[in-house]
């Protein structure tokens, strides 16, 4: 049986770049580096023909611990609820209000960045609170 070493996650949208650059900002993640022979991506881009011009974008984990996330443009808009989103972890650790104030906080400056706060779900004692967001094109992650 073969072991799966590596995930990368795929989003579909209409802007790679700027959808990257945003979760770039979210997790911590980087842009890797062009591809060999090219000094920047805006000179890798340019020796593409018109039509395969910012159509992907990619971001990395700097650790190389976490997956890969690649951006691709497709022509079609988003239409329905995704029925895969990322869960992005905050205040691991925290209990209580540390953990709801860390929440708050990280929720403030996704929403600077361009997100949107669907709702706030606060837990019971088992302090599973989460709060439900939309990223800068609409794909649903929650931050818990």
């Amino acid at each position: 049986m073969s072991q799966i070493r590596q995930v990368q996650i795929t989003f579909d949208c209409a802007e790679p770049e700027r959808v990257a650059r945003f979760w770039c900002e979210v997790l911590g993640y980087v842009v890797p580096p062009p591809p060999d022979g090219f000094a920047t991506w805006d000179a890798y881009t340019a020796s593409l023909p018109p039509e395969d011009r910012d159509s992907w974008f990619a971001c990395q984990d700097p650790t190389g611990e976490g997956p890969r996330l690649f951006f691709q443009r497709v022509p079609e808009g988003k239409t329905a609820k995704n029925r895969v989103h990322l869960d992005v972890r905050v205040g691991t650790g925290l209990v209580g209000d540390e953990r709801l104030a860390a929440l708050e906080a990280e929720r403030d400056r996704l929403v600077a960045l361009g997100a949107v706060c669907v709702q706030v779900l606060y837990a019971d004692e088992e302090n599973e609170s989460c709060i439900p967001m939309l990223d800068i094109e609409g794909n649903e992650f929650c931050l818990d």
